[in-house]
Protein backbone atom coordinates (compact mmCIF):
# COMPACT_ATOMS: atom_id res chain seq x y z
CA UNK A 1 0.00 0.00 0.00
CA UNK A 2 0.86 3.60 -0.76
CA UNK A 3 -0.82 5.96 1.29
CA UNK A 4 -0.62 9.57 0.56
CA UNK A 5 0.67 10.59 4.36
CA UNK A 6 1.00 14.36 4.78
CA UNK A 7 -0.02 13.86 8.75
CA UNK A 8 2.54 16.71 10.00
CA UNK A 9 2.89 19.42 7.64
CA UNK A 10 1.30 22.31 7.38
CA UNK A 11 -0.16 23.42 4.26
CA UNK A 12 -1.60 27.12 2.69
CA UNK A 13 -3.61 27.16 0.00
CA UNK A 14 -4.03 30.84 -1.01
CA UNK A 15 -7.47 31.14 -3.09
CA UNK A 16 -10.64 29.74 -1.03
CA UNK A 17 -13.80 31.98 -0.71
CA UNK A 18 -16.48 28.86 -0.48
CA UNK A 19 -16.69 25.36 -1.00
CA UNK A 20 -17.80 25.75 -4.59
CA UNK A 21 -14.40 25.86 -6.09
CA UNK A 22 -10.77 23.74 -6.91
CA UNK A 23 -9.53 25.82 -3.40
CA UNK A 24 -11.71 24.33 -1.10
CA UNK A 25 -11.28 20.42 -2.95
CA UNK A 26 -7.76 20.93 -2.79
CA UNK A 27 -7.63 22.21 1.02
CA UNK A 28 -10.13 19.15 2.10
CA UNK A 29 -7.89 16.62 0.27
CA UNK A 30 -4.86 17.37 1.58
CA UNK A 31 -6.58 17.41 5.08
CA UNK A 32 -8.30 14.09 4.45
CA UNK A 33 -3.96 12.87 3.67
CA UNK A 34 -3.04 14.52 7.50
CA UNK A 35 -2.05 17.75 6.95
CA UNK A 36 -3.03 20.92 9.08
CA UNK A 37 -4.99 23.14 6.57
CA UNK A 38 -4.23 27.06 6.71
CA UNK A 39 -6.18 29.00 3.99
CA UNK A 40 -5.90 32.59 2.47
CA UNK A 41 -9.20 35.00 1.28
CA UNK A 42 -9.43 37.55 -0.54
CA UNK A 43 -10.38 40.46 1.95
CA UNK A 44 -14.17 41.34 0.44
CA UNK A 45 -14.59 37.86 0.46
CA UNK A 46 -13.63 37.01 3.87
CA UNK A 47 -16.50 38.02 6.25
CA UNK A 48 -18.97 35.94 4.09
CA UNK A 49 -17.10 33.30 4.02
CA UNK A 50 -16.25 32.92 7.99
CA UNK A 51 -20.21 33.78 8.15
CA UNK A 52 -20.75 30.78 6.35
CA UNK A 53 -18.32 29.07 8.39
CA UNK A 54 -19.75 30.39 11.47
CA UNK A 55 -23.26 29.33 10.40
CA UNK A 56 -22.76 25.89 9.19
CA UNK A 57 -23.60 26.63 6.10
CA UNK A 58 -20.63 24.57 4.82
CA UNK A 59 -20.79 21.85 7.40
CA UNK A 60 -21.74 19.32 4.77
CA UNK A 61 -19.25 19.96 2.30
CA UNK A 62 -16.68 20.10 5.13
CA UNK A 63 -17.50 16.76 6.17
CA UNK A 64 -14.46 14.43 6.69
CA UNK A 65 -14.50 10.60 6.14
CA UNK A 66 -13.98 10.25 10.17
CA UNK A 67 -17.38 11.95 10.68
CA UNK A 68 -15.57 15.21 11.61
CA UNK A 69 -15.43 18.79 10.10
CA UNK A 70 -12.91 20.46 7.91
CA UNK A 71 -11.14 22.36 10.03
CA UNK A 72 -8.97 25.47 8.90
CA UNK A 73 -5.63 26.42 11.40
CA UNK A 74 -5.62 29.98 10.39
CA UNK A 75 -7.36 32.03 7.62
CA UNK A 76 -5.59 34.66 6.71
CA UNK A 77 -6.73 38.15 4.05
CA UNK A 78 -5.08 37.94 0.94
CA UNK A 79 -4.51 40.18 -2.19
CA UNK A 80 -2.08 38.63 -4.01
CA UNK A 81 -1.71 42.08 -6.47
CA UNK A 82 -0.01 43.15 -4.08
CA UNK A 83 3.73 42.33 -3.08
CA UNK A 84 3.41 44.53 0.19
CA UNK A 85 0.70 46.65 2.29
CA UNK A 86 2.70 50.00 0.66
CA UNK A 87 2.01 48.78 -2.65
CA UNK A 88 -2.30 49.06 -2.45
CA UNK A 89 -3.10 52.80 -3.20
CA UNK A 90 -4.55 55.05 -0.11
CA UNK A 91 -8.39 53.90 -1.73
CA UNK A 92 -7.86 50.48 -0.98
CA UNK A 93 -5.87 50.45 2.57
CA UNK A 94 -9.21 52.84 3.75
CA UNK A 95 -11.92 50.79 2.23
CA UNK A 96 -13.59 49.23 4.96
CA UNK A 97 -13.82 45.39 3.83
CA UNK A 98 -9.43 45.70 3.89
CA UNK A 99 -8.65 48.76 6.39
CA UNK A 100 -9.57 46.26 9.23
CA UNK A 101 -7.98 43.05 7.83
CA UNK A 102 -4.62 44.13 8.55
CA UNK A 103 -1.64 43.56 6.44
CA UNK A 104 -3.35 42.14 3.27
CA UNK A 105 -0.18 41.53 1.14
CA UNK A 106 1.35 38.47 -0.02
CA UNK A 107 4.64 39.99 2.54
CA UNK A 108 2.30 40.55 5.15
CA UNK A 109 0.61 36.56 5.06
CA UNK A 110 4.14 35.23 4.61
CA UNK A 111 5.47 37.39 8.30
CA UNK A 112 1.96 36.41 10.16
CA UNK A 113 2.81 32.57 9.00
CA UNK A 114 6.43 32.93 11.07
CA UNK A 115 4.42 34.92 13.96
CA UNK A 116 1.80 32.38 14.17
CA UNK A 117 4.04 29.40 13.90
CA UNK A 118 7.50 30.13 13.63
CA UNK A 119 10.75 30.73 10.86
CA UNK A 120 10.12 27.57 8.70
CA UNK A 121 6.07 26.98 9.02
CA UNK A 122 5.21 25.38 5.53
CA UNK A 123 5.61 22.03 3.90
CA UNK A 124 2.54 22.46 0.84
CA UNK A 125 1.50 25.92 -0.55
CA UNK A 126 -0.84 25.95 -3.04
CA UNK A 127 -1.96 29.21 -5.62
CA UNK A 128 -5.57 28.93 -6.14
CA UNK A 129 -5.70 32.35 -7.25
CA UNK A 130 -6.58 34.21 -10.86
CA UNK A 131 -8.76 36.84 -11.86
CA UNK A 132 -9.47 39.19 -15.09
CA UNK A 133 -11.39 42.14 -14.61
CA UNK A 134 -12.23 42.13 -18.20
CA UNK A 135 -12.27 38.18 -18.93
CA UNK A 136 -15.66 38.78 -21.03
CA UNK A 137 -13.73 40.69 -23.83
CA UNK A 138 -12.29 39.88 -26.80
CA UNK A 139 -8.67 39.88 -26.55
CA UNK A 140 -8.78 42.68 -29.30
CA UNK A 141 -10.69 44.71 -26.98
CA UNK A 142 -8.86 44.52 -23.43
CA UNK A 143 -7.03 47.33 -22.47
CA UNK A 144 -3.69 47.43 -21.25
CA UNK A 145 -4.76 47.79 -17.63
CA UNK A 146 -7.08 44.91 -18.11
CA UNK A 147 -4.15 42.85 -19.63
CA UNK A 148 -1.68 43.45 -16.55
CA UNK A 149 -4.00 43.13 -14.09
CA UNK A 150 -4.72 39.57 -15.20
CA UNK A 151 -1.39 38.63 -15.78
CA UNK A 152 -0.49 40.25 -11.82
CA UNK A 153 -3.54 38.26 -10.45
CA UNK A 154 -2.95 34.99 -11.87
CA UNK A 155 0.27 34.73 -13.05
CA UNK A 156 3.16 37.24 -11.24
CA UNK A 157 1.31 36.57 -7.83
CA UNK A 158 2.40 33.05 -8.36
CA UNK A 159 6.36 34.67 -8.90
CA UNK A 160 5.89 36.66 -5.67
CA UNK A 161 4.33 34.15 -3.17
CA UNK A 162 7.29 31.75 -4.31
CA UNK A 163 9.52 34.51 -3.58
CA UNK A 164 8.61 35.06 -0.28
CA UNK A 165 7.28 31.94 0.71
CA UNK A 166 10.06 29.89 -0.64
CA UNK A 167 12.41 30.38 2.39
CA UNK A 168 9.84 29.68 5.07
CA UNK A 169 9.35 26.01 3.46
CA UNK A 170 10.56 22.96 5.01
CA UNK A 171 13.00 20.41 3.28
CA UNK A 172 10.65 18.98 0.76
CA UNK A 173 8.28 21.21 0.38
CA UNK A 174 5.80 21.40 -2.39
CA UNK A 175 4.14 24.57 -4.32
CA UNK A 176 1.56 24.09 -6.88
CA UNK A 177 -0.87 25.87 -9.00
CA UNK A 178 -3.67 26.30 -11.55
CA UNK A 179 -4.11 26.75 -14.76
CA UNK A 180 -6.33 25.90 -17.80
CA UNK A 181 -5.98 24.43 -21.53
CA UNK A 182 -6.30 28.26 -22.89
CA UNK A 183 -2.94 28.35 -21.96
CA UNK A 184 -1.78 26.32 -25.28
CA UNK A 185 -4.83 26.39 -27.77
CA UNK A 186 -7.81 29.24 -28.63
CA UNK A 187 -10.63 29.32 -26.14
CA UNK A 188 -13.19 31.75 -27.72
CA UNK A 189 -14.87 33.49 -25.02
CA UNK A 190 -12.27 32.87 -22.46
CA UNK A 191 -10.71 36.60 -23.06
CA UNK A 192 -9.33 39.75 -20.54
CA UNK A 193 -5.79 38.60 -20.82
CA UNK A 194 -6.56 35.19 -19.09
CA UNK A 195 -5.34 33.29 -21.97
CA UNK A 196 -1.98 34.95 -21.68
CA UNK A 197 -1.79 34.87 -18.16
CA UNK A 198 -2.37 31.47 -17.79
CA UNK A 199 0.47 30.87 -20.25
CA UNK A 200 2.79 32.76 -17.91
CA UNK A 201 1.88 30.33 -15.00
CA UNK A 202 3.32 27.65 -16.84
CA UNK A 203 6.62 29.15 -18.32
CA UNK A 204 6.82 30.48 -14.85
CA UNK A 205 6.84 26.84 -13.10
CA UNK A 206 9.47 25.44 -15.15
CA UNK A 207 11.97 28.68 -14.49
CA UNK A 208 10.41 28.18 -10.43
CA UNK A 209 10.79 24.46 -10.19
CA UNK A 210 14.92 24.75 -11.45
CA UNK A 211 15.46 28.60 -8.75
CA UNK A 212 13.57 27.50 -5.76
CA UNK A 213 14.56 23.93 -6.69
CA UNK A 214 18.32 24.50 -6.31
CA UNK A 215 18.19 27.41 -3.52
CA UNK A 216 15.32 25.99 -1.37
CA UNK A 217 15.00 22.08 -2.83
CA UNK A 218 11.29 22.73 -2.70
CA UNK A 219 9.25 21.46 -5.95
CA UNK A 220 6.95 23.72 -8.29
CA UNK A 221 4.42 22.23 -10.34
CA UNK A 222 0.87 23.17 -12.11
CA UNK A 223 -2.62 21.65 -12.36
CA UNK A 224 -4.07 22.01 -15.98
CA UNK A 225 -8.01 21.44 -14.97
CA UNK A 226 -11.08 20.88 -17.17
CA UNK A 227 -13.19 23.55 -16.61
CA UNK A 228 -15.44 23.16 -13.43
CA UNK A 229 -18.41 25.39 -13.15
CA UNK A 230 -17.53 26.73 -9.43
CA UNK A 231 -18.70 30.16 -8.47
CA UNK A 232 -15.60 31.94 -9.47
CA UNK A 233 -15.95 30.83 -12.62
CA UNK A 234 -19.70 32.21 -13.83
CA UNK A 235 -17.50 35.37 -14.26
CA UNK A 236 -15.86 33.81 -17.82
CA UNK A 237 -19.31 33.79 -19.09
CA UNK A 238 -19.81 30.71 -20.88
CA UNK A 239 -18.59 28.44 -18.27
CA UNK A 240 -21.56 25.90 -18.49
CA UNK A 241 -20.75 25.49 -22.15
CA UNK A 242 -17.72 25.30 -21.56
CA UNK A 243 -17.92 22.07 -19.13
CA UNK A 244 -20.64 20.72 -21.46
CA UNK A 245 -17.71 20.77 -24.73
CA UNK A 246 -15.20 19.25 -22.79
CA UNK A 247 -17.87 16.42 -21.89
CA UNK A 248 -18.56 15.62 -25.12
CA UNK A 249 -15.40 15.76 -26.70
CA UNK A 250 -12.80 14.35 -23.37
CA UNK A 251 -11.72 11.08 -23.56
CA UNK A 252 -13.58 10.13 -20.68
CA UNK A 253 -16.73 11.24 -21.54
CA UNK A 254 -17.67 12.62 -18.04
CA UNK A 255 -17.77 16.56 -16.21
CA UNK A 256 -14.56 17.12 -14.09
CA UNK A 257 -14.75 16.60 -10.68
CA UNK A 258 -12.93 18.92 -8.41
CA UNK A 259 -12.17 16.33 -6.05
CA UNK A 260 -10.72 15.23 -9.09
CA UNK A 261 -8.26 18.29 -8.70
CA UNK A 262 -8.08 18.20 -4.90
CA UNK A 263 -6.73 14.65 -4.78
CA UNK A 264 -4.28 15.40 -7.77
CA UNK A 265 -3.16 18.13 -5.67
CA UNK A 266 -2.41 15.87 -2.49
CA UNK A 267 -0.71 13.62 -4.23
CA UNK A 268 1.82 16.48 -5.91
CA UNK A 269 2.02 17.56 -2.51
CA UNK A 270 3.14 14.10 -1.11
CA UNK A 271 6.52 12.34 -1.05
CA UNK A 272 4.76 9.95 -3.68
CA UNK A 273 5.45 12.68 -5.94
CA UNK A 274 9.37 13.64 -4.92
CA UNK A 275 10.37 13.45 -8.25
CA UNK A 276 8.29 15.27 -9.96
CA UNK A 277 8.54 19.31 -10.52
CA UNK A 278 8.85 21.53 -13.30
CA UNK A 279 5.63 19.22 -14.70
CA UNK A 280 2.22 20.98 -16.00
CA UNK A 281 -0.60 18.05 -14.69
CA UNK A 282 -3.72 17.39 -16.55
CA UNK A 283 -6.59 16.56 -15.01
CA UNK A 284 -9.48 17.06 -17.76
CA UNK A 285 -11.01 13.67 -18.07
CA UNK A 286 -7.98 13.61 -21.25
CA UNK A 287 -9.47 16.21 -23.27
CA UNK A 288 -5.62 17.71 -23.83
CA UNK A 289 -4.93 14.86 -25.64
CA UNK A 290 -7.73 15.42 -28.38
CA UNK A 291 -6.89 16.62 -31.93
CA UNK A 292 -10.38 16.84 -33.28
CA UNK A 293 -14.13 16.95 -32.06
CA UNK A 294 -16.14 13.75 -31.94
CA UNK A 295 -19.22 15.14 -32.87
CA UNK A 296 -17.22 15.70 -36.04
CA UNK A 297 -16.98 12.25 -36.64
CA UNK A 298 -20.77 11.94 -36.67
CA UNK A 299 -21.87 10.95 -40.35
CA UNK A 300 -23.62 14.14 -41.97
CA UNK A 301 -27.24 13.86 -41.90
CA UNK A 302 -29.35 13.12 -45.27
Amino acid sequence: MLPIDLTGRRALVAGVADDNGFGFAIAKALAEAGASVCVATWPPALQIFLNLLERGKMDESRRMPDGGLLQFERIYPLDATFDTLADAPEEIRANKRYAERGDFSIDGMARQLVADFGERPLDVVVHSLANGPEVKKPLLEVSRNGYLAAVSASAYSMVSMVQRLGPLMRPGGSFASLTYMASERAIPGYGGGMSSAKAALESDTRLLAYEAGRKWGVRVNVVSAGPYASRAASAIGIISQMVEYCRQNAALPQVLDAREVGTTAAFLASDLASGITGTTVYVDKGYHAMGMAVEALAPAAG
